[in-house]
């Protein structure tokens, strides 16, 4: 089994983005090797496609997006050689200085959601990301193996909250006890672990750039991950409306609208910078 050799630098993950975000904007591009984009790219829908489109993505997306987000799902469906491809893909992103985001959405109890945090966020895990998406429905506090892994190591945690799909206000806009929507107890909570980092820290949030009832961001200091740009409808106007005071913390995630460029390393390394200059960091 092979290890990450390069572990984070000094400072949070909300740290990170900012300083990056200021040379090359917010915006995050979502690496989605689905069986239409290989077919479309002229690759094989097999390891081999996988392993192109992965060094392809690699190339292009290095130094020219903030943050680039594999969504884990497509690489587990090859089985053990689809996570070969994703641990070199991590690996050399991250060697590259890359902010990478794990879209794994783990989420659950005790021993294993340690082992879910030691897989995506400890410096000797072959998975090795600067942060993972998680899903807070078995209660926030059994992420608590994940906040003390990514506060050990200075990388983030980003917490389900308000997401881009139409099914998602069906638990998300529910009221808790005290009144306010999950997504907004969620987005609080985020809040107040992230308050001991004055410069940002290592908890985020999604929130989708199509949400028409969003909740209130202001507060959040760290990273919002806000999917749903480009192919999903959502623009820079929803970014900024949704936002608000809290726009720098704001990464646009877009995937469809990039990876049609493909598979030209060229062709994809405009549409990022293109893309880019709509969210620039302010």
């Amino acid at each position: 089994m092979t290890t990450t050799d390069n572990p984070v630098s000094s400072g949070t993950f909300g740290e990170r983005y900012l300083e990056r975000s200021r040379e090359l904007g917010r915006l995050c591009v979502g690496m989605d090797p689905h069986a239409g984009i290989l077919e479309s790219w002229g690759l094989g829908v097999d390891e081999a496609g996988l392993e192109a489109f992965s060094r392809i993505c690699v190339e292009a997306f290095a130094d020219t997006a903030c943050v680039v987000k594999p969504q884990v799902a497509f690489y587990e469906a090859f089985g053990s050689a689809g996570l070969a491809v994703l641990e070199q893909a991590l690996a050399e992103l991250r060697r590259a200085g890359t902010l990478v985001i794990a879209d794994a959405k783990r989420g659950d109890i005790g021993t294993t959601m340690a082992g879910y945090a030691r897989a995506w966020l400890s410096d000797d895990s072959p998975l090795c990301a600067d942060a993972v998406t998680v899903s807070p429905y078995l209660g926030l506090d059994s992420l608590a193996p994940a906040l003390e892994a990514g506060d050990a190591t200075g990388r983030g945690v980003i917490v389900l909250s308000a997401t881009s799909n139409p099914e998602g206000p069906q638990f998300q806009a529910l009221a808790t006890d005290g009144g306010r929507s999950v997504a907004q107890t969620v987005v609080d909570w985020a809040a107040e672990h992230n308050a001991v980092h004055p410069g940002g820290g290592n908890v985020g949030v999604v929130v989708g750039a199509t949400v028409a009832d969003p909740p209130d961001l202001t507060d959040v200091g760290g990273v919002v991950l806000m999917p749903g740009v480009g192919a999903q409808g959502g623009a820079a106007d929803d970014i900024r409306r949704i936002a608000g005071a809290a726009e720098k913390w704001a990464s646009p995630n877009i995937s469809r609208s990039v990876l049609s460029a493909g598979p030209d390393v060229g062709d994809l390394r405009q549409a990022v910078a293109d893309s880019s200059a709509a969210f620039p960091q302010l």
